[in-house]
């Protein structure tokens, strides 16, 4: 489980990473891009400030006073900006430096390209040195000085990319620890829900471990009561906990019904046989005994029989595909003439109840046939001699119905919730069944609910019905 935790971990790190790459990428070109256009911007506005402040003293006095430097110093100051004023040659008449850095600047010649370009495009607004005028590619906007209708000179305002670019790795530097910090969170707290996720696998992997050593009765505790994906494998492991637990106890219960069963002809045989071998039993009497070993060898083999025709008829009824549409009555009437030798021994009156119309089923007919044969060896078996089996076919509720009555011993109320139990027999069957090995009927109520049936049992003043259901065609 520690590889899941570590796997989980890497994954989410990884994912949280990807992320954080993406979107400060994204942000750290479009914060960039922002932060430039609104500086920008301010160097705009600053710049027509000066314009305006330069037009309206340049009426009284020359663009090179002293006036007009004191006016430009404040807004270059509060903008962070370097701002100048030249005239119409590109010579610098005012700037925002003070002493003693006032001779920088003042008296500088612009280069002729960059007058050339102030005349033909009215302005400027770029990334420049100005031609060497500045040391270092600055953001410069400029802006032309008109009074009575003609340019007399220019307002220039720059702005160092160190300063702009400053202000942007501070705040990126903010954004990168916080972005640090939420990523360990976001890491850590993956690492605890991953536990928190897996161990509910840690204890499917100890109850795995304990089925394999053959111990079903482990369960694995849904605590959280968690209804998503997790809680439903945790349900669905229980269930299968559950079948496998009483798959074992009727595997169990089978063989030691099979045992019990095994034992008491194999017993008998044995002890006939030694019985003849070491003469206790007399020889005029051992043709007896021979037949009466004869009887459990065929009672065994009748035993080994059934239980092959219980696995193969379990088989045929589950498999969907060999189901078919067949009819009903018709397959009752073939059934009940297998019988008719039986019937007349016992000086029978059977009673079929069918109706006139054909009842359609879709059923595996082979499995419905070992049904209805079961069913009315059963009533034939143990009908009183000279009384009467009733057969009854009907529709209802979409359903078909088959009802077999018979009229004999009352099987006790306590037998009633065990008859289709393997290898059950009930009083009665002990003493009118001695051949008898208890999984007929089971076999019946197999078949009936492997077509998602059910078949019921009714018992009571000597007469028992055995009723169960078929889908129609």
């Amino acid at each position: 489980m520690k590889s899941i935790y570590f796997r989980n971990f890497l994954a989410t790190a990884f994912l949280v990473l990807s992320c954080f790459i993406v979107i400060g990428t994204a942000f750290f070109f479009l914060g960039r891009s922002y932060l430039i256009n609104n500086t920008r911007d301010s160097m705009r506005a600053s710049a027509d400030e000066v314009v305006r402040a330069a037009s309206a003293l340049s009426r009284e006095q020359s663009l090179a006073s002293w006036s007009l430097r004191m006016t430009i110093s404040p807004i270059a100051n509060s903008s962070s900006c370097h701002i100048f004023i030249c005239d119409q040659d590109g010579l610098v008449l005012s700037c925002s430096d003070l002493v003693p850095y006032c001779e920088e600047h003042l008296g500088k010649q612009l280069d002729q390209t960059v007058v050339n370009t102030l005349h033909v495009e009215k302005g400027l607004d770029r990334m420049t040195t100005l031609a060497g005028f500045y040391h270092e590619q600055r953001l410069v906007v400029a802006k032309p000085i008109e009074s009575d209708g003609s340019v007399i000179g220019y307002v220039f305002v720059s702005s160092d990319n160190a300063a702009i670019l400053g202000v942007w790795k501070t705040f990126i530097g903010v954004v990168l620890t916080l972005a640090i910090a939420v990523m360990l969170v976001a890491m850590l707290m993956s690492l605890l829900f991953s536990k928190k996720m897996a161990e509910p696998l840690d204890q499917l992997t100890v109850a795995s471990r304990k089925f394999a050593l053959g111990d079903f009765s482990v369960r694995v505790e849904n605590t959280d009561h968690r209804d998503d994906e997790i809680g439903t494998l945790l349900d669905s492991f229980n269930n299968m906990a559950d079948s496998l637990e009483k798959s074992d106890r009727k595997r169990q219960e089978l063989i030691a019904n099979i045992s019990h069963e095994l034992r008491t002809p194999m017993t008998t045989i044995a002890g006939f046989a030694d019985g003849i071998i070491d003469g206790t039993i007399p020889r005029d009497q051992e043709d007896k005994y021979l037949h009466k070993i004869a009887d459990e060898t065929r009672r065994l083999a009748r035993l080994v029989r059934n239980m092959l025709d219980l696995s193969q008829a379990e088989t045929k009824a589950v498999d969907k595909t060999k189901r078919k549409k067949f009819d009903l009555s018709e397959l009752l009437l073939q059934t009940l003439l297998s019988f008719e030798s039986r019937v007349k021994a016992k000086n029978l009156d059977v009673d079929p109840q069918l109706p006139e119309d054909p009842i359609i089923v879709f059923a595996e007919r082979d499995s419905i046939t070992q049904v209805l044969y079961n069913l009315t060896d059963n009533a034939v078996k143990f009908a009183a001699v000279g009384g009467t089996i009733k057969i009854r076919l009907y529709k209802r509720d979409g359903k078909a119905y088959v009802s077999i009555k018979d009229r004999g011993e009352t099987i006790p109320q306590d037998d009633l919730p065990f008859i289709f139990d393997r290898f059950h027999k009930s009083d009665r069957s002990r003493s009118l069944d001695k051949d008898g090995v208890g999984l007929g009927l089971y076999l019946v109520k197999r078949i009936i609910n492997s077509h998602d049936e059910d078949i019921a049992v009714t018992s009571r003043d000597g007469v028992t019905e055995f009723v169960f259901t078929l889908p129609l065609a």
